[in-house]
C-alpha cells in the first residue's frame, strides 16, 4: 500500500516538475528576446534607425540579417570585432580560394567572411553559438556547421517579393535595372532587404507592430513547426498566385493522422546546406531567419515559387516555438509579448496578399489581427488587449 501510494505521488509529481521546467524555459526565452529588443533600441539610438533585414558588403549581396548587427549591442563586441575585421585562419581552418586573403605570412578571410554557403565549418563567427539567439526549449541541433538561431525579424503581412533588393545586380557600378521587380507595396513589415527603417516609419505605432517573433529549429523529421516545404510546391507563376491568394492551402500538406506533421517525405523540405528554419544565425535568407504574419503561429510554411523570380524571394514563413500553443513575440516599443496560434487571422482561405500582382496595394491586411501586426504603415486599428 506505501509503495502505491508512494507511486502515485511520483505520477503526479513528475508532470508539476516538467511544468515548472517549461515554465522556467519559457521565461529565459522571454529574456532573451528583451535583450535582443535592448538592442534594437541602442542601435536606434546610435544611428537613427534600426538594421536592416539584409544588407553587407557586395560579397554578401544582401544577406546578413540584422542580429549580426545586433552584436556589439547585446554585449557581443568580441563576435563583431571578429567578423568586422580580416581574420586569420588558424590551425586545421582552410579558407575557400574564392574567399581566401593574404595576411601576414598566412591566409584568412576579409571583414565579414566569405559567402554565406562557403566554409561553414571553417569561419569562426559562422559556428559561434550566440547563447541568447536560442531558446532553452528547442532541442535543434547544427547539421552544417553554422551556429542557430530562434529569433527572426519580420517581413510583415505579404507573401510575394518579399524578399527582392533594390538592385537586380549588385555587382555593377551603377547597378543595372534599378527596382524593375521590387514591389515597394509588398515591403509591410519592420524590416526589409537593403533598407533601413527608423521607428518614425512605424506608423502604426511602435506597441502595434511586430519586429521580431520566435522560431522553431529544424529537427531533421518532418515537422510542421520547423520545416519549410520547398519550392517544389505550388511551383510556378501560377502557383505562386494560388498561395498569395489563400494560404490556408498549405494546412493541406499536413499529414491527416498526425497534422503537426508533414505528409510529404523529409527530400521536400528545404534544407540544402544547412538552410533549414534557424540554420544559419547570420543569414538574412527568410527560410531561415524572418518570419511573415499570414498564417497564425505553428503554421505550416512555404519557400519561393518555380519560374516566378529567384526562389527565396517569395513564400510564407510561419513564427513558431516549442512552447506549448503558441511562441513569443517582439514589438517595436521593445515589449515581449506571448501570441497563442489561435489569434485571428482573418481569410487565409481565400484573403489576397497585398502586392501589386494582385491589385491591393495600400489596403488593409486580409490576415486579421495577425496580419494588422506585421504591418508598419497601414494605418490599420489594432485594440490594445490582444
Amino acid at each position: 500500500m506505501v509503495i502505491a501510494i508512494i507511486g502515485v505521488l511520483v505520477g503526479l509529481l513528475l508532470p508539476a516538475v516538467q511544468a515548472a521546467r517549461e515554465a522556467a524555459r519559457r521565461m529565459s526565452c522571454s529574456n532573451n528576446f528583451k535583450q535582443i529588443g535592448l538592442g534594437l533600441h541602442n542601435y536606434h539610438a546610435a544611428y537613427n534607425k534600426l538594421p536592416s533585414g539584409g544588407s553587407g558588403t557586395r560579397h554578401h549581396t544582401g544577406r546578413l540579417n540584422c542580429l549580426v548587427a545586433l552584436l556589439p549591442f547585446i554585449e557581443q563586441q568580441a563576435l563583431w570585432e571578429m567578423m568586422s575585421n580580416p581574420l586569420l585562419a588558424q590551425a586545421g581552418e582552410s579558407p575557400h580560394s574564392s574567399a581566401a586573403i593574404t595576411l601576414g605570412s598566412g591566409t584568412g578571410w576579409p571583414a565579414f567572411g566569405p559567402a554565406l554557403h562557403i566554409d561553414i565549418d571553417d569561419y569562426r563567427p559562422w559556428r559561434t553559438q550566440v547563447v541568447s539567439y536560442r531558446c532553452p526549449s528547442d532541442p535543434g541541433q547544427s547539421a552544417g556547421g553554422a551556429a542557430l538561431t530562434n529569433y527572426a525579424y519580420s517581413l510583415g503581412d505579404s507573401v510575394k517579393r518579399i524578399f527582392y533588393n533594390e538592385n537586380t545586380n549588385w555587382n555593377t557600378s551603377p547597378p543595372s535595372n534599378p527596382n524593375i521587380y521590387l514591389d515597394r507595396g509588398s515591403l509591410r513589415g519592420v524590416f526589409a532587404r537593403e533598407r533601413y527603417r527608423g521607428f518614425r516609419d512605424i506608423l502604426d505605432g511602435t506597441s502595434n507592430t511586430v519586429a521580431m517573433a520566435e522560431i522553431a529549429t529544424y529537427l531533421g523529421d518532418t515537422g510542421v513547426i520547423g520545416g519549410v516545404l520547398d519550392n517544389s510546391h505550388f511551383s510556378g507563376s501560377g502557383g505562386a498566385q494560388t498561395v498569395s491568394r489563400g494560404p490556408a492551402i498549405l494546412d493541406t500538406k499536413r499529414d491527416p493522422q498526425r497534422p503537426l506533421f508533414y505528409s510529404v517525405p523529409e527530400s521536400q523540405l528545404f534544407t540544402t546546406f544547412g538552410q533549414s528554419r534557424g540554420g544559419r544565425w547570420y543569414d538574412a535568407l527568410p527560410a531561415m531567419t524572418s518570419i511573415t504574419t499570414v498564417l497564425p503561429p505553428n503554421s505550416p510554411s512555404v519557400m519561393g515559387f518555380n519560374g516566378y523570380g529567384t526562389y527565396w524571394e517569395h513564400g510564407v514563413y510561419s513564427a513558431s516555438s516549442r512552447h506549448q500553443g503558441g511562441c513569443h513575440v517582439l514589438f517595436a516599443d521593445g515589449a515581449v509579448k506571448f501570441i497563442t496560434d489561435s489569434i485571428d487571422s482573418g481569410n487565409t482561405a481565400s484573403g489576397w496578399s497585398i502586392s501589386k500582382d494582385n491589385n491591393n496595394v495600400g489596403q488593409k491586411s486580409p490576415y486579421g489581427l495577425w496580419g494588422a501586426l506585421g504591418s508598419a504603415a497601414a494605418k490599420e486599428t489594432v485594440q490594445a488587449d490582444f
